[in-house]
């Protein structure tokens, strides 16, 4: 069936640039929460139940605390002196007073958090036992923190876009309010009237979507790319994986949809 309003050339490039730029924030934002939410979860489960063990006195007791709970523990890797003294160096920088402060040092990763804590237990204050997660625990807030902000950016576009909608539609019915009155003399139906314009607007909405994503998808590529080259950090975890590409390829559908209910 042929459509029977439409909106002048100005109006309907003006909504189709609004709307393309709001999908473009949309996909934007969406792909940047993926990104840092996955990110985090892996950074938190690639050092989940790992610990140093640091002591300066009695190595041999911490030794023989790990032999004895082998069963808890997955892996597990004792620290050169040279590997101390490259992590030391920062603050130690004469090397003969660095070797008289030269601590034993274990990377241990344990089978669960219980683990963890029993030898803990065990070890008491014969050394000094320092999680990991414990110092990744600012870093890690400040990756959820902004993917908390991303979600509340991505509903505020969302509603912007459904607020253009809303104006195109009222647009549409005031520019073509005679030949609303005219169609319901004649019979016609208000479905009939709001699938007209579900139509026009449609139109409107897929060719800005389109836009939008087009420009979205290389700048997320971009700041993977950047992200991945800083090499520190929850940076160098961040990515998007298959399930994470087909929700951003879901976003304009969903918009387009939005639009049309």
């Amino acid at each position: 069936k042929p459509v029977i309003f439409s909106l002048v050339r100005e109006q309907s490039s003006f909504m189709t640039i609004v709307i393309a730029i709001l999908t473009f924030l949309a996909v934007v934002t969406l792909g940047l929460t993926i990104a840092i939410t996955g990110g985090a979860i892996k950074w938190n489960q690639q050092w989940q139940n790992r610990a140093t063990i640091q002591t300066s006195a009695n190595p041999e007791a911490i030794d023989k605390i790990l032999a004895e709970n082998s069963a808890n523990i997955k892996s597990i890797k004792k620290l050169s002196d040279s590997e101390i003294n490259n992590l030391m160096r920062p603050w130690i920088s004469d090397k003969k007073t660095l070797q008289k402060y030269l601590p034993n040092m274990w990377d241990v990763e344990f089978t669960s958090d219980k683990s963890m804590d029993a030898v803990s237990k065990q070890i008491g204050t014969n050394a000094r036992v320092m999680p990991h997660t414990d110092a990744l625990k600012n870093p890690m807030s400040t990756g959820w923190k902004i993917a908390i902000i991303s979600v509340v950016i991505l509903m505020i576009v969302l509603c912007a876009i459904g607020a253009c909608v809303i104006y195109t539609a009222k647009n549409i019915a005031t520019i073509h309010k005679r030949e609303i009155e005219i169609l319901n003399q004649i019979g016609a139906t208000d479905s009939f009237v709001a699938r007209q314009m579900q139509i026009i607007i449609a139109k409107i909405t897929l060719r800005a979507c389109a836009i939008g994503f087009a420009g979205a998808i290389p700048l997320i590529l971009i700041i993977l790319s950047v992200a991945h080259s800083a090499r520190t950090g929850l940076m160098t975890m961040i990515s998007i994986g298959n399930i994470g590409w087909v929700m951003l390829l879901l976003m304009p559908i969903a918009i387009i949809l939005l639009s049309i209910i």
